[in-house]
Formats: structure tokens, sequence, C-alpha cells
């Protein structure tokens, strides 16, 4: 059940549930042929499925073109990915490569500019990084981050700045951010 919550500056608002929020988005048939953004999503080793599930849903919420999934890292079919990926699954394009490198080399030979989210001394601001598509973004595991010959072919290095106690974020939510600021205009 949701109520109306009263707000000074806003009035009366009401939260969305469910089935509000499909009317709004539109048919699912429309949103499924809608383009995609020329945006790809490689993951490098990671150890958790949930940081898999979660990166499916911003995959799918922002029209990301395909994921890659390398080495370790969870992938379909398997009953916890799919539960923490919500059915998202079933929307975003996805393949498995069991060498990250092989990856690389293919998208590179189809001039997609390689880009590896990951702590370095060459890393750029992701505010000050020019994304042109069509790219790649690499992510890469929890602990040992990207693999040292992936990221030895990646044409440019971004990163967040941190600016708390913790030296990075974790690479669900690093993904989040870089795709949404890959995708905007």
């Amino acid at each position: 059940m949701f109520c109306r919550i009263k707000n000074k500056e806003l009035g009366t608002m009401k939260k969305l549930n469910t089935e509000e929020l499909i009317k709004r988005k539109g048919d699912l048939q429309i949103l499924k042929n809608k383009p995609r953004h020329e945006v790809y999503l490689i993951l490098d080793n990671i150890r958790s499925v949930h940081n898999v599930g979660a990166m499916f849903r911003t995959a799918d919420a922002a029209r990301v073109k395909k994921i890659f999934l390398c080495g370790i890292t969870a992938h379909p079919p398997r009953p916890d990915l799919e539960k923490t990926a919500l059915q998202t699954i079933e929307h975003v394009p996805y393949k498995y490569f069991e060498n990250t490198i092989d990856v690389i080399e293919k998208l590179k030979k189809k001039n997609v500019s390689v880009v590896a989210l990951e702590q370095t001394d060459e890393s750029i601001d992701y505010n000050k990084f020019k994304y042109k598509k069509p790219i790649a973004i690499v992510v890469g595991n929890e602990v040992e981050g990207i693999g040292d010959g992936a990221l030895a072919l990646c044409d440019a290095y971004v990163d967040i700045p941190m600016h708390g106690v913790a030296n990075s974020l974790n690479v669900a939510t690093s993904a989040g951010i870089i795709l949404y600021k890959a995708i905007e205009k």
C-alpha cells in the first residue's frame, strides 16, 4: 500500500508502484526494440554473483549494447544470478569468454575504444574523460582489479575520485557511475 506524503515544497506526492512504473515506461515490446547505446561492459573475473546481477540491472537501465562476462565471472544459467539480476538477463545481450584479452582484441578490431575503470598512475578523472562511442568499459575483480594483460590493451584509464577513508567503491556501484557517464549525450 502506498500513501500520499505531504511535502511543503512539492505539495502531495505518491510513490509509484510496479504497475504504474511499467505503464509509465510504455509497452514492453516497444522498449525491447528501442535502440541500445554503443556502450559495452566487460566484466573481468568478478567474484561476486551479486555484483554481476547488479551490473546486469544497471546495464539494462542504461541500455548497454552488450555485456561480456569473462573468466570466473558468474554467467547464466545460474539461479542465484537470475534472482539478483531481477529478469534483466533476458533483456540484456551478453556473451561469456574465458579470457578478457580475447574480448578486448575482438572489440578493438571493430574500432571500439576500450576504457579501463581502474586506479593507475595514468587514470583520468571520470568526469573529465571524453567518452566517444562506440566504447567498452572494463571493470575488474573486487580484490585484484583488472588483470594486467587486459589492462595493457586498454586505450585509456579512468577512475572515480575518492573523498573518504575507503580507497574504492564497490565494482557494481562504480560500473553504474561510469555507464551513466558514458551514455550522456
